[in-house]
């Protein structure tokens, strides 16, 4: 079963998929109490906030397309560790022009985000975009730190149902967690399939299939996919997206 990346374990993963700014540093971090950490938790969402406003000018809709893909995602969407325009959704947005589809891409991902962090700000994103497509695909961060699964579960529907009352089609796209996380892993995985399935919504179960096993596509910290990698990843949410293009 392919997972996260290949062949990491809970002591490789004290990066995680998280922003460049403040990586973690634990899978289940402890509470913050000594004011430093909270001074630093207050900065650290203080730059969430600024890179959430600036991608809302940066990424608005373009003045000739008909339609609006919205896509909200974490760092594995947002292009972590390349050029921005080398990421998986900006090529999408280019093969939308290339193929003639009256649609342009507005991504909103932002490195280290949780569902949590993307519920908070996606109101306002749809409010503002009012996509008729919207491609979620975040929940890899609640995973890597263990947070609670009927937390991420009521953050994904509650984006979804925001969406959907928005008049927007929706993606869901999924993650895995390595093995070594147990029956969590499982749960985790699983819980992409329960959303969908309670908001009726199309699923994509793994962003990261197609090179999840190949060691050469991922950056130095085998969990962010390189350039050449996201090629891939766009003919893999391809064939998912495209019906709700229509």
């Amino acid at each position: 079963m392919a997972t996260l990346s290949p062949g990491m374990t809970v002591k490789e993963i004290s990066c995680k998929i998280v922003s460049g700014v403040a990586p973690l540093s634990t899978v289940l971090p402890k509470p913050i109490t000594s004011t430093t950490a909270l001074s630093a938790l207050s900065a650290l969402s203080a730059m969430r906030y600024i890179l959430f406003i600036l991608s809302l000018f940066i990424a608005s809709p373009a003045a000739h397309a008909a339609g609006t893909i919205l896509v909200f995602g974490d760092s594995l969407s947002a292009g972590y560790g390349i050029r921005t325009e080398q990421s998986w959704p900006m090529l999408l947005d280019q093969r939308l022009k290339q193929k003639r589809l009256d649609y342009s891409v507005a991504n909103l991902s932002i490195s280290g985000e949780t569902t949590a962090g993307g519920r908070s700000r996606f109101n306002e994103a749809v409010n503002l975009h009012q996509p008729r497509v919207v491609v979620i695909a975040l929940g890899a961060n609640d995973g890597l730190r263990g947070l609670p699964l009927t937390q991420m579960r009521g953050n994904l529907e509650a984006m979804v149902e925001t969406a959907q009352a928005a008049g927007a089609r929706v993606l869901l796209i999924g993650m895995r967690l390595p093995p070594n996380f147990g029956p969590y892993a499982d749960a985790f995985h699983e819980s992409f399939h329960a959303v969908a399935k309670r908001r009726k919504t199309l699923l994509l179960p793994f962003l990261l299939e197609p090179v999840a096993t190949r060691p050469k596509l991922f950056q130095a910290d085998q969990l962010h996919p390189t350039a050449e990698a996201q090629p891939l990843l766009l003919d893999h949410v391809w064939p998912a997206l495209l019906p709700l293009l229509k």
